[in-house]
């Protein structure tokens, strides 16, 4: 019989914060993976030797002081992480029509940019991106306030957030912005909670926002890069992370996690469980009804997930540097109708049309420069679908008939078109097209419809209405993108919450200042910033190519 004094089931970064926190604090600590790789959405994958991420696409906040640079330093694996800032000309660049609008790093110089493109509105931007700023400063500071004077002066402390806080993004930005192209522009990071305007809740959209405005970073390796860092904080501090480990349910004694047992029979105990699956699998799936209150029961069946994915992972034998293509995100619309737009991708049709009415493309190998080998480049092309207009393909757990077969060509050929619109001829120098669909999402991530934030991010399920680190069931916690906060950064908080809570102390108790931890940052565009040993990665991988 196996005993650990905590079993995480699922590794991806909530989980493996949560991981870290309580091998440093002497636990005795298993991460269980169902993948044949840990990392949840944050794993990277190779396909013909070119490495593609699936839901790592940038990161923010990550200069010396700030917040990402503070989490990842005081987890102890900043030594063992290397990140290429992208373009801080653009990061973003918005391509609405036949217009393109950049967001540069830096908020003074986001608003002049802007402001160039809409000279009438420069009084609105810079109020509305003031407001943005407060309302994101404000959100994380509610957390932090303690005492009685300081909860008392909550209303004076937090009054921009408390004046917007109910209303969804396309209420404010309507008070602030009259352009109508000017609202797609600042709305065009909806895609990074996958809300449209009309729905998605103010202060997230804010926190979101404010988190990009002095840029992003790419981690190097992807995805994994930071997965790697992770796994290895967690084995330093004497944890075990296992892969192809399928939990088939969590044991219950009265009331209380005693311990999961394996799809093989195999049992494991621990004196705590931590969930980083999404709340429906952990309470439905492993857990089951019969152990449930009522009142959790009707928040579970009320209980949205967010939207699902298609990705395209591309590979194109073409020097895609002469159509402008750099290391900044592409966020691509037909037109400015960003409500609109939205609808059509969760209308029924998708694989009919030539082209998608919106979506979000990267080029990895120009983000993470070791990555490319002197001649293809690498894409991640996503957009948004309805899980309930996926057709059915079989009844069986194996989907890959003639059918889905048929489904992935017109979907790729759809997304090639969009594609087309930016490099011409790119059909004509694909070395490879593969198509992730929302089946592969729950039958890779085991997400509830193969969704991709969590729960919804609307005003609902946020906040004082998301789901608690600690659940009703005693010894049994919950992480991830449902709890805290999703992305990279939001989900590893959560982890580091939910350990805080087992080990009955506050967040901040576990981001231990450490002096000798540095992550190392250079310039994707800047060949002269990068040290000898990542010219010598890429020439490898060159002449290993050639």
């Amino acid at each position: 019989m196996e005993e650990f004094d905590s079993v995480i089931i699922g590794s991806g970064v909530g989980g493996l914060g949560t991981a870290i926190c309580l091998a440093r604090a002497g636990q005795k600590v298993l991460v269980l993976e169902q993948h044949y790789v840990p990392g949840g959405w944050s794993h990277s994958f190779t396909l013909k030797g070119q490495r593609f991420s699936p839901g790592v696409h940038y990161v923010g906040l990550l200069d010396e002081g700030q917040s990402t640079n503070k989490l990842y330093r005081g987890l102890g694996i900043a030594n063992d992480m290397v990140f290429f800032r992208m373009n801080k000309n653009a990061f973003e660049h918005c391509l609405i029509g036949d217009k393109t609008f950049d967001f540069p790093a830096g908020i003074d110089n986001l608003k002049e940019t802007l402001s160039a493109h809409f000279p009438s509105e420069k009084k609105n931007i810079n109020e509305y991106l003031t407001l943005v700023e407060r309302v994101s400063y404000e959100l994380q500071l509610i957390p932090k306030l303690k005492g009685w004077w300081q909860k008392i002066t909550v209303p004076f402390r937090t009054k921009h957030f408390g004046k917007f806080a109910l209303f969804p993004l396309k209420k404010v930005i309507g008070w602030h912005i009259k352009n109508p192209m000017l609202k797609a522009v600042l709305n065009i990071q909806c895609g990074d909670h996958g809300l449209s305007p009309n729905r998605a809740c103010f202060p997230v959209h804010c926190s979101v926002m404010s988190h990009y405005f002095d840029g992003g970073f790419y981690p190097m390796g992807g995805g994994g890069g930071i997965v790697k860092a992770m796994t290895n904080g967690i084995k330093r501090h004497g944890g075990e992370v296992r892969v192809e480990q399928n939990v088939k349910k969590i044991i219950i004694e009265n009331n209380k996690a005693i311990g999961v047992q394996l799809e093989n029979g195999h049992q494991i105990f621990a004196k705590n469980i931590i969930s980083n699956a999404d709340p429906s699998i952990t309470y439905l799936k492993l857990i089951g009804k019969e152990y449930l209150s009522n009142s959790l029961l009707k928040k579970l069946q009320k209980t949205k997930y967010s939207v699902t994915s298609l990705i395209l992972f591309l590979t194109l034998d073409l020097d895609v540097t002469r159509y402008g293509i750099d290391s900044g995100n592409m966020w691509v619309m037909k037109d400015e109708n960003d409500d609109a737009n939205f609808e059509d991708l969760m209308s029924d049709t998708i694989a009919d049309g030539d082209s998608f009415p919106a979506l979000f493309m990267s080029c990895t190998t120009l983000k993470d420069p070791p990555s490319f080998n002197g001649r293809y480049h690498n894409f991640e092309i996503v957009t948004y679908v309805n899980y309930e207009h996926i057709p059915n393909f079989s009844d069986t757990e194996d989907y890959h008939n003639e059918e889905y077969i048929a489904f992935k060509e017109k979907v790729i050929e759809k997304f090639m078109n969009n594609v087309e619109k930016i490099i011409p001829d790119a059909k004509k120098h694909i070395i490879q097209a593969e198509l992730g669909t929302p089946k592969t999402n729950e039958f890779y991530i085991n997400s509830t419809n193969g969704n991709v934030y969590g729960t919804e991010k609307t005003l609902n399920q946020v906040g004082p209405f998301s789901f608690k680190n600690k659940s009703e069931i005693e010894n049994l916690h919950l992480c991830g993108a449902c709890t805290l906060s999703h992305g990279v950064t939001g989900a590893t908080y959560s982890g580091i919450a939910a350990a805080a809570s087992i080990l009955k102390c506050t967040s901040d108790d576990l981001i231990i200042e450490d002096a000798d931890q540095k992550i190392r940052i250079y310039d994707a565009e800047d060949k002269s910033t990068w040290p000898d040993w990542v010219h010598t990665k890429r020439t490898d991988k060159i002449r290993k190519f050639v």
